[in-house]
């Protein structure tokens, strides 16, 4: 069930850091295309990649890599206007290491993300009466491979990059909530999952424009932060102060009871 007009509330996900581990493949990515087109002086670390994150603004991952490029050459000296980096050349090169060559055969990174949540716990929302759809900034068919191919689902409503303008505009998070709710406006409470500062900004300005209906922030910390406690803490700070309601370690534990002390304290 990914639509039901009489939920007890809507649980929009975002994709990348929710749905599936990308730190071995987008965020692998980012660094080795920022790595080619330095000439190999600059690899971005995580924790730069997440700092730039940080900023709210860099939710996609074709832009954060030329702005990674772009800032390097800056700090040896060099003004980015003179720079002559093209933006699909960059955009190419990525998607071959993430994706593969062939575009409708994916043979990259994309094929080794672990799961990060399961179709039973998509039911078990379902059987709790909680409606459920996707909004990510990844490429229409990046996002399908996993949550058809991958997941099992069928048909999902999901909001991809392709369909709306990029985070934090909550363009596409409204668009994934008239989906669910078939036409039929109404006050039910909205909860989006993300796990990055452009996610929770996007929460607060869907309130800023549709105050008729709770909107609810809930951050998740990806896989890649939670190697020590003190990253943890940190990413959770850093979620928290850009809108989050409760930071949780997996997805999952957004279950039917979670869904409804939410809804209690907002």
């Amino acid at each position: 069930m990914t639509a039901q007009v009489s939920a007890r509330a809507i649980v929009v996900f975002d994709i990348d850091g929710v749905v599936r581990d990308v730190s071995g493949s987008y965020r692998r990515a980012i660094a080795d295309t920022v790595e080619q087109f330095t000439n190999s002086a600059y690899r971005p670390t995580p924790l730069d990649i997440d700092q730039l994150k940080s900023e709210g603004i860099w939710n996609n991952d074709w832009e954060a890599s030329q702005e990674l490029i772009y800032r390097y050459f800056e700090s040896q000296g060099e003004l980015r206007e003179q720079l002559q980096l093209d933006y699909n050349t960059i955009v190419a090169f990525f998607q071959d290491r993430y994706r593969g060559a062939d575009p409708k055969n994916f043979t990259g990174y994309i094929c080794d993300e672990p799961l990060l949540l399961s179709s039973s716990y998509l039911q078990q929302l379902s059987g709790g009466a909680i409606a459920w759809g996707f909004f990510s900034g990844a490429t229409r068919g990046s996002a399908n491979y996993i949550l058809e191919k991958r997941l099992g689902l069928q048909s999902p409503v999901l909001i991809a990059m392709e369909d709306a303008p990029g985070k934090p505009d909550p363009t596409g998070l409204f668009a994934t909530v008239d989906k669910l709710e078939r036409g039929q406006k109404t006050s039910t409470a909205v909860i989006y999952v993300g796990d990055t500062v452009a996610d929770m900004y996007t929460v607060v300005k869907a309130r800023e424009l549709q105050p008729h209906r709770p909107w609810i922030g809930v951050g998740v910390l990806p896989p890649h932060v939670q190697e020590t406690a003190a990253r943890s803490q940190s990413y959770s700070e850093t979620l928290q102060k850009a809108g989050a309601a409760v930071v949780l370690s997996n997805v999952e534990q957004l279950n039917p009871s979670k869904v409804e002390e939410l809804l209690r304290s907002c």
